[in-house]
């Protein structure tokens, strides 16, 4: 995914810049902070908050390993699959070989002793497997932590993720029950698949939020099958983006003009992350005004205000 830049006064408010840029939600991103704002005299703030944010990749699941057993002369498959480590549970099964020892001590000194060295034995067997696995539970921890700059440089092509994303769509429109058509255009690293055909409001839904889902759906997809990319895919079903755009820049210049007649700052209507993204790249052109979001999804809106 790509890396965006921003700078303000404080982290957060670099942070809500980034995340305005991205258009996403706090939890879609991910940031890698630069420089922070150093404490001056009197209280003052000396410098600005420099960070860097991009949308954050979606986790790949591990494939499964699958075996194959005969039995009887039939073929059959079974899932293998590691049980997570509950360390929790080790006193518990040290324990029960200690309450076996002891009932056995009331019949014989010599039975006492070897139960006595039998369960010590066991509970340290046990105890080196659970240290054993919880090891190698902090180790694949470790290894999923790891900072993105550590990790293998993709070799995924833009092209292939357009591929990808072009099948999902093609499998999830003809499930809808609809017929279209899906075309992929590639430009450097954005990609922007479109379904064009009739029948699609479904894949539309109420305000979008059914083509956000899809969108997400589809980036998901593309990374199961192929892995981490440096991409930013974008769906667009019957043209509602195209509209949608249309009339949010219109409406966002409607009320720059207020803003700049009146003097007086407007607050938004509450935005998704990208509506929000639409309404200031079109502010960002227009002279004496500025913007800025505030509160949280789904509350967050912009205000606008006198430059």
């Amino acid at each position: 995914m790509e890396w965006v830049e921003t700078t303000a006064k404080t982290l957060e408010a670099a942070r809500e810049a980034a995340l305005d840029q991205l258009g996403v939600a706090a939890d879609e991103a991910e940031f890698d902070v630069i420089e922070e704002p150093r404490p001056g005299l009197f209280g003052r703030v000396r410098g600005e908050a420099r960070l860097r944010a991009r949308v954050r990749p979606a986790q790949v699941r591990p494939k499964q390993e699958r075996r194959r057993s005969k039995r009887n002369g039939s073929t059959s498959s079974a899932t293998v699959t590691e049980q997570p480590t509950d360390t929790t549970t080790a006193p518990a099964e040290d324990a029960a070989p200690a309450r076996r020892s002891t009932s056995k001590a009331a019949t014989t000194d010599t039975s006492s002793d070897a139960g006595d060295e039998r369960t010590s034995s066991t509970g340290a067997k046990r105890r080196a497997t659970t240290k054993k696995k919880t090891d190698t539970s902090t180790e694949t921890t470790q290894e999923s932590t790891m900072s993105n700059d550590d990790r293998p440089e993709s070799t995924v092509t833009p092209e292939e993720v357009g591929a990808a994303a072009v099948t999902f769509m093609e499998g999830l429109t003809s499930a809808f029950g609809a017929v279209g058509t899906v075309d992929v255009r590639v430009d450097g690293i954005e990609l922007d698949v479109t379904v064009t055909g009739s029948e699609l409001g479904l894949l539309v839904g109420p305000g979008g939020r059914t083509l956000n889902a899809v969108q997400d759906l589809a980036r998901v997809a593309a990374q199961r099958r192929l892995g981490d990319h440096e991409t930013r895919l974008r769906v667009d079903v019957a043209g509602y983006r195209e509209r949608r755009e249309a009339a949010l820049s219109a409406f966002a210049r409607d009320v720059a003009e207020q803003v700049r007649a009146s003097g007086t700052a407007r607050s938004l209507e509450p935005m998704t992350s990208a509506d929000r993204k639409v309404v200031h790249d079109v502010l960002n052109d227009e002279d004496g005004v500025s913007s800025r979001s505030v509160g949280d999804d789904p509350d967050r809106r912009i205000i606008v205000e006198p430059a």
